[in-house]
């Protein structure tokens, strides 16, 4: 049976339309393996150079990315230079990784569906 005082205040909390599609769309940039792995490499490197390297991809697939991220507030970059140097500008981000990592440490277990 359908709780109304629930539904209504669920409502309220809930997130709104366009808010919704901005979490989905930092979703779906988050959403590239590699793109993780040099999130997680930009924890303890930032020079372009030693993303590609630590990864194990291109440095034109690393400045891809970035440019994504950087675009997306995610990350910054400063100029030495030739050299290009990221960091997380976004301290949420930082935390979030640190949460899925400790997430997926658990161990993916299948579950039935409702």
């Amino acid at each position: 049976m359908i709780d109304p005082d629930r539904v209504a205040a669920t409502r309220q909390r809930l997130l709104g339309v366009d808010e919704a599609m901005s979490l989905a769309d930092g979703f779906k940039l988050l959403g590239e393996p590699s793109r993780i792995r040099i999130l997680f490499a930009l924890l303890e490197a930032g020079e372009l150079c030693d993303l590609a390297a630590v990864v194990g991809v291109s440095e034109t697939v690393v400045s891809h990315s970035m440019r994504l991220l950087r675009a997306a507030g995610i990350v910054a970059n400063r100029r030495d230079g030739r050299v290009i140097y990221y960091r997380l500008d976004d301290d949420h981000v930082a935390k979030m990784l640190e949460l899925s990592r400790a997430h997926g440490a658990h161990g993916a277990v299948e579950r039935p569906m409702p």
